[in-house]
């Protein structure tokens, strides 16, 4: 019988200078790994927040920009204060009603790609 034991989202990048400012200083993710085939070849890397896991790769045959994805969370009023502390360039995201109850704080990344943080009521 299968057993479900974690699901990562994979994200697609396209500079990693980027990927490490939003997805680290900003949302606050540690690197778990780093991978390349070699040296001057696009970075594979897994990030780590507070039991939330992503894969963030460079390269093209991973993934298309444009995902979608959602994290359940407690603590989102708090979580949200420290982005806004911050003080990112490229985002101040809100917080906002949840479609079925709750909130969100939802925001892009340079990529095209959409995080959502929900909490329930």
């Amino acid at each position: 019988m299968i057993k479900h034991v974690e699901t990562i989202p994979m994200l697609r990048s396209f500079d990693e200078a980027k990927a490490r400012e939003f997805y680290c200083d900003f949302l606050g993710f540690s690197v778990d790994f780093e991978h390349r085939f070699e040296p001057d070849l696009p970075l594979f890397m897994g990030l780590r927040l507070n039991g939330m896991r992503l894969y963030i790769t460079e390269h093209h045959g991973d993934c298309s920009p444009g995902a979608h994805v959602v994290f359940r969370v407690t603590g989102l009023r708090d979580y949200h204060k420290g982005l806004l502390a911050r003080k990112y360039k490229y985002a101040r995201p809100g917080i906002e009603p949840y479609i079925g109850g709750g909130e969100v704080v939802r925001v892009g990344d340079p990529f095209g790609n959409t995080l959502e943080f929900v909490e329930d009521d």
